[in-house]
C-alpha cells in the first residue's frame, strides 16, 4: 500500500509537479474509478512522473447534505482502497465549509498551491468550487495557462451507460446487489464490530453476530442476502439480514445480522466485513416460529449449497 498525504498546512504542494493526478471523491473505488485512475498512471508512465489519486478526507456531501447521504464505504476505506489501485501515492485535501465555498479559480489555486500537475484527469462531469459552478470547460482554461493537460473521459460499462456512484446506490437500495458488484468490479461490502443482540438467534438454533450500522453506510436495500464474512482474515459463508427483523421489530436493535456457517467461537467485539454476493427474500413477518425456522434453515441450506 502506499503513503496517503493530507493536504493540510505542513504538505508541500510541489509534490504535484510533473505528476498525473486523477480528481474525484471516489466513493466506492467503483471500476469507472478504477479506469480513471489507469489513465493517471498510463500519463505518468509516459511522462516519468508520478501517479496520484487525488480526493478529499471526507465525502463533501458529508458537509452539505449528512441527512440523505448514503455512502458505499467509510472515508478511511475509500482512502485505503485508493492506496492499494497501484497509483504511487493518495493525496487526500481537508473538505470544509470555508474550502467549499471557494469560487472555481480560488478552488484550484488552493488545491495546487503554485504547483499544477502535468496532467489532470477527471469524469467529463466533474464540477467543483462554490455552488459546484467549476466546469470541465474551465479546467480546460485553467490548465491552458498553467500548463496541465486536463483530460476528461466518460465512465462507461458495458451497456453503454455510466458508471457512478449514485446509479451503484440505486442498485443497492433495490436489493440488486449482482449488478452493483458488477459495476463495483467487486463485491459490495459491510464493516462493523459485533454487538450484544436479541438471544433468539440462539433460541431458534441459528445464532447471528449483531452489526449496527450507521445509516449514511447502508445504501443496501432490506432483505435477505448471500454473503461471505471476514473474520480475522478467515472467510465464513454467511445468511445476512440487513434491515430490522421485522418478527422482532418491537425488540430489534441491529441492522445487520449475520449467521455465519460452520463458525464456533466468541465474535462479540470483533470487526467482521460483510461482503454480499447473492439477494434472497425480502425481510417479512412470520405468522409463527416454525414458519420462521424453516424459512431461515432453508435461506441458510442456500447459502451452503451456492456459495
Amino acid at each position: 500500500m502506499v503513503k496517503i498525504y493530507r493536504a493540510d498546512e505542513s504538505f508541500d504542494h510541489a509534490f504535484f509537479s510533473g505528476a498525473s493526478c486523477a480528481f474525484g471523491v471516489f466513493d466506492g473505488v467503483h471500476r469507472g474509478h478504477r479506469f480513471l485512475l489507469d489513465c493517471a498512471r498510463e500519463t505518468a508512465r509516459e511522462s516519468g512522473g508520478r501517479s496520484v489519486a487525488l480526493t478529499f478526507d471526507i465525502d463533501p456531501d458529508e458537509v452539505f447534505h449528512p441527512d440523505r447521504l448514503k455512502k458505499l464505504m467509510t472515508n478511511d476505506e475509500r482512502l485505503s482502497m485508493l492506496a492499494q489501485t497501484g497509483v504511487d501515492a493518495v493525496v487526500a485535501l481537508p473538505f470544509t465549509r470555508e474550502f467549499a465555498a471557494s469560487s472555481p479559480e480560488r478552488f484550484l489555486v488552493q488545491t495546487f498551491d503554485g504547483t499544477p500537475p502535468a496532467f489532470l484527469h477527471v469524469g467529463f462531469d466533474f464540477k467543483f468550487g462554490a455552488r459546484a459552478a467549476g466546469t470541465v470547460d474551465d479546467l480546460d482554461a485553467w490548465g491552458s495557462v498553467e500548463g496541465t493537460h486536463v483530460r476528461a473521459h466518460g465512465l462507461k460499462s458495458e451497456d453503454g451507460s455510466p458508471i457512478t456512484a449514485t446509479r451503484i446506490r440505486l442498485l443497492l437500495a433495490d436489493g440488486a446487489i449482482e449488478e452493483a458488484n458488477r459495476l463495483l468490479g467487486r463485491a459490495y461490502f459491510m464493516t462493523g464490530t459485533v454487538t450484544p443482540g436479541r438471544g433468539e438467534g440462539a433460541d431458534l438454533g441459528f445464532r447471528t453476530a449483531n452489526l449496527v450500522v450507521d445509516d449514511q453506510l447502508r445504501p443496501l436495500g432490506d432483505g435477505v442476502y448471500a454473503a461471505w464474512a471476514v473474520v480475522d482474515g478467515a472467510r465464513y459463508k454467511a445468511a445476512v439480514n440487513v434491515g430490522v427483523a421485522a418478527t422482532f421489530a418491537d425488540r430489534a436493535t441491529a441492522t445487520c445480522e449475520v449467521h455465519l456457517l460452520d463458525f464456533s467461537g466468541d465474535l462479540y467485539g470483533k470487526p467482521i466485513k460483510v461482503e454480499f454476493l447473492h439477494w434472497l427474500r425480502p425481510m417479512r413477518k412470520f405468522d409463527d416460529i416454525d414458519e420462521l425456522v424453516a424459512t431461515v434453515q432453508g435461506n441458510i441450506q442456500w447459502v451452503r449449497d451456492n456459495l
